[in-house]
């Protein structure tokens, strides 16, 4: 079943840099918690919110699942 106004589930070069950037913010801000480094934590968050706007203007850039620069791979 396909569906044309399905959003793609993510799976394109925007969704995936932003996640990994975030990833990254989270990682780092849970070892700041631990090792109680308030500054390192208000950073990683300032890192978690900079991974959510990559995300969207890569998507706005065309980086995007319905976006012209992005090519779907055919898994068969």
């Amino acid at each position: 079943m396909s569906d044309d106004n399905e959003p793609g589930h993510g799976n394109s070069p925007a969704a995936w840099v932003a996640v990994v950037v975030m990833l990254i913010g989270f990682t780092a801000g849970t070892f700041a918690f631990w090792f109680d480094q308030a500054l390192l934590v208000w950073i990683s968050a300032g890192v978690v919110v900079f991974g959510l706007l990559l995300g969207i203007v890569l998507a706005k850039l065309g980086y995007g699942v319905k976006g012209p620069r992005y090519v779907p791979k055919n898994h068969s």
